[in-house]
């Protein structure tokens, strides 16, 4: 199974500011899917066969650091 990455959009903005949608990514930043909810998202991922990984701190989120996800 391939991990995947669930991201709140848009992405950078400012703290407070309220989140559009979420989005599966792959770990090239290619977007697989688009959710209302990150809930929405987890569960399309598995379904779809796939680990999906979510930030464990918001504004940490290096695809390249495995510290910075935690599997969902």
């Amino acid at each position: 199974m391939a991990a995947v990455y669930i991201e709140p959009r848009p992405k950078g903005r400012p703290e407070g500011t309220p989140i559009e949608d979420y989005v599966v990514e792959d770990d090239a930043d290619h977007i697989l899917h688009v959710a209302e909810t990150q809930q929405q998202a987890i569960d399309w991922a598995k379904r779809d066969g796939r680990r999906p990984h979510v930030a464990r701190v918001r504004h940490l989120n290096n695809k390249r650091v495995s510290d910075h996800w935690r599997e969902a």
